[in-house]
């Protein structure tokens, strides 16, 4: 099996300006390199048809509820099969992310997952805890850090580490991968 790579997106909030040059960034590497699935980890789950429809991007989405989205058929937690890794989603607003991911690592435990992707704190982070890899892709909406609005790329590969790239959007839309 080839390379996989997952888009991983939060918290846009409505900001759908800083989503658009996204999409259009992921559409035009779609053509060469890839991305195969977007994930959404809430906060905005209502801009992503929107972000769709104005540039043509369109992939396979998997997404999870955070606490400004109201479609209540969107779990809070779910798990993701890709790129022969399991990974655990969650918006993080109901596991306490701000004080520990215990809540996390046991949701990873149980599931056999290799990696916890979550959102709720717009600041990008990248960290292994308990041999479990913990990545927050940051705001594209609403960022809270230095580093601005923010996403993530996940290449994989079965029996490989992950491989995590963090990408800003700079002003006028300029999309530029940036290290944490």
């Amino acid at each position: 099996m080839p390379t996989q790579r997952l888009l991983v997106l939060s918290d846009t909030h409505g900001h759908t300006r800083a989503l658009e040059a996204v999409f259009k960034w992921a559409k035009d590497i779609s053509q060469s390199s890839g991305i195969n699935a977007a994930v959404f980890l809430g906060d905005g789950v209502s801009d992503l048809s929107y972000g769709e429809r104005t540039t043509g991007f369109s992939c396979d989405w998997k997404m999870v509820r955070g606490n400004m989205d109201f479609d209540f058929s969107l779990p809070l937690i779910d798990i993701l099969n890709f790129g022969g890794h399991r990974f655990v989603l969650s918006h993080g607003h109901r596991s306490d992310v701000y004080n520990s991911y215990d809540i996390l690592v046991a949701a990873a435990q149980n599931n056999k997952a290799q990696a916890v992707l979550f959102g709720h704190t717009h600041t990008p982070c990248y960290e292994t805890v308990n041999n479990i890899l913990f990545v927050n892709p940051g705001s594209v909406g609403k960022p809270r850090s230095e580093a601005g609005a923010t996403f993530a790329v996940i290449e994989c590969e079965p029996d490989k580490p992950l491989e995590v790239e963090f990408w800003g959007i700079g002003s006028q839309g300029k999309i530029k991968e940036i290290e944490l």
